[in-house]
């Protein structure tokens, strides 16, 4: 109740003071428009003006019919004859005073329509974004209890059985396990990243904060990274603009991006060969990774970014699931306010990321 109270007298405030400065300089120019011309028709029209700004800049009917009122009055009693003094017997002014109050009060309707129109869009805007958060958050979890569970089991089971065979197994046979519960432990730590990446972009918001970035560098970082870690991604082909490009972007979370990308082109397209090339566009660059592998399935391609196109694990493959990397890529783009998709080539698969450049466009050879 107080809270009410408190917004009616700073809505009434604000009216009043509004009202107060708009007609202080509404007379201030129309005494010097008046000692220049002698003209109080020009000088009636200021004041209509002034209250079409009323109107539109005051919340409510009254501000701007009262000012309509205080209008009529103030030309009739300083800038017409004989001067201050009121004479609403000359002929025109009922018109002039029917005219302003109807100006005022339908601008002052309009104004108040479009007012709570545009306070209905934001609220349905915003609630479209709670939806989309509740939606992200929800493909995420899941995507993560898929992607998490698999490599887990992969790693208790390996251990249990070198555990339990100890004593029977062969070398060869042990380095096996060791090596799978290795590949598997990495691949945790991946999606850890993946996850820790997420929690740069700042609870509440859906954008990050960007810094302009040479392009190259953040391609040529992530390609090392992903040599790094799967040393049989050694036949990707790489190309991006002769062009020195800046481009606005948090470079960790695009890095984490292209290798997911990449990482799955190496485990999930059959096929050696990758190439990842960016072009400039007039106002985004697109990132292109294609393989020349399998595909994919194309009732998956609208959902895949979503962890609802994720495919069983029937083989046991801990690197099987796509969800949650091409979920967090989703995530990372949307909020660098770009898009991305996946197509099908007569040949193996693509996917594409679009970053804007911003009023930055930093281009230098």
């Amino acid at each position: 109740m107080k809270d009410k109270e408190q917004m009616d007298q700073g809505a009434l405030l604000k009216n009043i003071c509004t009202t107060i400065g708009i007609f202080v300089a509404a007379t201030i120019l129309a005494v010097t428009f008046f000692h220049y011309s002698a003209n109080s028709t020009s000088v009636a029209i200021i004041y209509v003006l002034a209250v079409m700004l009323i109107a539109r800049y005051t919340s409510g009917y009254v501000p701007g019919i009262v000012a309509s009122f205080i209008g009529v009055i103030c030309v009739n009693y300083v800038f017409t004859y004989p001067f201050m003094r009121l004479n609403f017997s000359i002929d025109g002014y009922p018109v002039t005073f029917v005219s302003m109050a109807v100006i005022s009060g339908l601008t002052s309707a309009l104004t108040t329509k479009f007012k709570k129109q545009n306070q209905i869009l934001n609220e349905r805007e915003k609630l479209l974004m709670e939806a989309e958060k509740e939606t992200m958050r929800a493909n995420l979890l899941r995507a993560v209890s898929h992607d998490l569970r698999t490599p887990l089991t992969s790693i208790i089971g390996m251990a249990d059985s070198y555990l339990a065979g100890i004593d029977r197994l062969t070398e060869s046979e042990k380095s096996y396990m060791v090596k799978s519960i290795s590949e598997d432990a990495n691949w945790l730590l991946n999606m850890v990243e993946n996850l820790l990446s997420v929690t740069r972009i700042r609870v509440g918001e859906t954008r990050v904060n960007t810094t302009p970035e040479p392009l190259e560098e953040v391609v040529s970082e992530a390609v090392m990274r992903l040599k790094k870690r799967l040393p049989q991604a050694n036949k990707i082909q790489v190309q991006v603009p002769e062009n020195f490009l800046m481009v606005p972007m948090d470079a960790v979370l695009i890095e984490q991006v292209i290798i997911n990308l990449l990482e799955n082109a190496v485990y999930h397209s059959g096929a050696d060969d990758i190439e990842l090339y960016v072009i400039q566009q007039e106002d985004k660059v697109e990132f292109h990774i294609r393989d020349y592998g399998k595909g994919i399935a194309p009732e998956r391609l609208t959902v895949i970014f979503d962890g609802a196109g994720m495919e069983s694990n029937q083989s046991g493959d801990s690197h099987r699931g796509m969800g949650i990397g091409l979920t967090i890529c989703k995530t990372i783009i949307n909020a660098h306010q770009g898009t991305i998709y996946g197509r099908n080539w007569a040949q193996g698969a693509e996917f594409i990321f679009t970053l804007p450049l911003g009023e930055d466009k930093s281009n230098g050879k």
